[in-house]
């Protein structure tokens, strides 16, 4: 029996492995201190007994961060009350991963979020002003600002969050977002304008990747940026028209990649696998979409050869209200149609995991 590689639950995959525990996840952005006893009694009640095994925090500049205090929004979480979610968490033997978006997703709307505020000096596009009403589409492309990966001051900063957030939630996998890049190697950037976009897409997560590595944790990331999106009809936020695609064949093997689309379940889990790579498939808002994606995971999972089958780790419902506005739809306390669409989605997905996997 040859040992092939070590999973990301740390299982040894060998070429006989036949099966492997499915992941079944739910990401949602970290709640506000005020509902944090809620949601903590959401997991307790909901995605454990439910047979959820993995939730994904947003949590970017929403904790009481220590290393740069100037990055905490206002209202952060305290470092006691992300412990009472860590405590929750195992409990329930749920996988508990933060997420602070890296790379892309560093405004939104007509504001700057926390680095940029901070250190504007990171901005890939100075050039590219906040409006003061934002609509899409504009003049200057922008849906999101972007930091620039070769400003040499960067990685001390964001490094140092990573490493905090990490420590306080006791976790072995990081998630680094990087989805929806639009901004990246821009002409007038004095550093990397002019250079291979896909390039310094890869570079950046091989740094990401390798720097949670020294301390054997694991990256994960959107999929979305390595996703060719024209010829594919994807389109350009479920593939890239920035010519970052080629980074699928240059990024690590070991990263995680969360594939989502969100108006039809896309057999691209497939063209990951192939590629080396793991990968989750995630939903959002549909329930049928939902039930497609359940569907579809477990066709690869049944009818890929030992080599590729542990490469299909498994399904996650999206969450992209905040999670009090989840939480009120999901009780009953709100008509939220955007909220209940994706109560709607989950639901569908643990209906599926009672019909299948109990």
């Amino acid at each position: 029996m040859s040992v092939l590689y070590t999973g990301v639950w740390g299982q040894s995959v060998t070429n006989d492995t036949l099966a492997m525990p499915t992941l079944y996840g739910f990401a949602i952005a970290a709640p506000t201190p005020d509902r944090l006893d809620e949601f903590i009694s959401f997991m307790e009640e909901e995605l454990g007994p439910n047979g959820i095994n993995t939730l994904v925090l947003r949590v970017d500049y929403n904790y009481s961060y220590e290393s740069y205090p100037k990055l905490r929004n206002e209202d952060p979480l305290t470092k006691a009350q992300i412990k009472k979610l860590v405590k929750s968490a195992q409990s329930q033997n749920i996988a508990l991963i933060p997420q602070i978006n890296l790379l892309g997703h560093q405004s939104w709307a007509s504001g700057l979020e926390k680095l940029l505020q901070e250190y504007p000096e990171f901005d890939e596009t100075p050039h590219v002003k906040m409006p003061k009403k934002y609509e899409w589409p504009n003049k200057d492309s922008l849906y999101c600002k972007s930091y620039c990966t070769l400003h040499p001051q960067v990685h001390e900063v964001v490094f140092a969050l990573v490493d905090e957030i990490m420590e306080v939630f006791e976790a072995s996998a990081f998630h680094a977002g990087m989805d929806e890049v639009f901004y990246i190697g821009d002409d007038q950037c004095p550093r990397c304008g002019g250079q291979d976009k896909a390039e310094l897409y890869a570079a950046e997560v091989g740094r990401i990747r390798d720097h949670l590595a020294t301390s054997d944790r694991k990256l994960w990331i959107w999929g979305d940026r390595l996703l060719e999106g024209k010829t594919s009809g994807l389109g350009m936020w479920e593939g890239s028209y920035h010519s970052t695609e080629a980074a699928i064949d240059l990024i690590p093997k070991d990263v995680v990649i969360c594939d989502w689309h969100y108006d039809v379940a896309e057999p691209t889990p497939a063209l990951f696998a192939t590629k080396g790579l793991s990968v989750i498939s995630c939903f959002w808002n549909k329930a049928m979409v939902t039930t497609a994606h359940m569907e579809m995971m477990g066709f690869f999972q049944e009818n890929s050869n030992p080599r590729m089958r542990p490469r299909y780790l498994g399904t996650m419902q999206t969450v992209w209200s905040p999670a009090g506005s989840f939480l009120d739809a999901y009780y009953g306390k709100s008509t939220n149609q955007s909220a209940m669409d994706q109560v709607a989605s989950f639901k569908a997905m643990i209906n599926y995991l009672d019909q299948n996997e109990k």
